[in-house]
């Protein structure tokens, strides 16, 4: 068996560019879907003339046009799509019902990895509102893909470290302070940092892996399971200064989501989820599996040297 073809559908995204370049590393002919919406977007255009350098090839298609989509989708045995789900960008995960049609009518495709990359929304059916609806959303992805009988692989890849572990989980910048930092609660609930290159390696890794089939894959590797005073605490180390602390009690946290817009409280209300209740880590893996125990190979991004990057 040579190694599957992959097409990426939203390619030019924040972790769509990294599965792109992952997927050429590790060898698999790789296919980026160009959608004409792409407009006068002149640093995405400058994306995929930059994938075609790396040896991708571009296929067109469009959300608007079903049958350029079951074109596109034959053209591979994987697909791929990053559609983004956070509410400060653009919310489009609904859009992948229209692929999943696509994947159902062309009929070739031997796996498929929708747009997941966060907490399992398995776990989430108590999540806040307004924020829930990515968890929602994404299980009726998830009951389209199943009732479809698509194979499939959920990737839930937690916290991307660019907008939680450079900031020490700071809301509102992504930089690092050096003076004062703000603890969620006493600051020691388990989270999960990935260096989002990390992801990328991972998720190419399991497309052709028969573990993994119909399968969620957490990428938890060990040493990224920090709580959020032993992520300062590797910064105090790389600055030689230790952080004035102060904290914040989960009823003020929740209540600083009065009067906020949309994107902020949903933005309060994951915050919420990771940091207070320790929803990615407070589980034991069931039926999925472990990315860093499947690949012990991958060298992973471990959270000072990330860190150090900012100093």
């Amino acid at each position: 068996m040579g190694k599957s073809k992959v097409l990426v559908v939203g390619g030019t995204g924040y972790i769509g560019r990294r599965i792109v370049k992952a997927s050429l590393e590790q060898g698999h002919e790789t296919y980026v879907l160009q959608r004409p919406d792409i407009g006068l977007e002149t640093e995405k255009v400058q994306m995929l003339l930059s994938f075609k350098k790396l040896g991708a090839h571009l296929v067109e298609g469009s959300f608007s046009n079903h049958q350029s989509l079951v074109d596109a989708v034959k053209l591979v045995d994987v697909v791929i799509c990053i559609m983004s789900g956070v509410h400060f960008r653009s919310h489009n995960l609904m859009l992948q019902l229209k692929l999943i049609e696509a994947i159902k009518d062309a009929g070739n495709v031997k796996r498929f990895l929708p747009s997941e990359f966060g907490m399992d929304p398995a776990l989430m059916g108590h999540a806040l509102e307004p924020g829930r609806v990515t968890f929602d959303e994404k299980m009726t992805i998830r009951k389209t893909i199943e009732d479809a009988n698509i194979p499939f692989t959920y990737i839930s890849a937690n916290c991307f470290a660019a907008y939680f572990a450079g900031n020490l989980s700071q809301m509102g910048t992504l930089f690092p302070p050096r003076d004062k930092v703000v603890l969620y609660g006493d600051g020691n609930v388990k989270v999960v940092y990935m260096d989002e290159d990390d992801v990328a390696t991972y998720t190419i890794k399991t497309i052709d892996d028969p573990r993994t089939l119909n399968k969620t894959i957490y990428i938890r590797p060990p040493e990224n399971i920090l709580t959020q005073r032993e992520l300062i605490e590797k910064w105090e180390k790389i600055i030689g200064k230790q952080l004035e602390k102060s904290t914040i009690s989960e009823q003020d946290f929740l209540s600083s989501m009065k009067g906020l817009d949309l994107a902020s409280q949903v933005g309060v209300g994951h915050f919420y989820h990771i940091f207070y209740e320790g929803c990615l880590a407070n589980f034991e893996i069931g039926d999925g599996e472990e990315a860093s125990k499947l690949y012990p190979e991958v060298q992973y991004t471990r959270m000072d040297e990330f860190l150090k990057l900012y100093a």
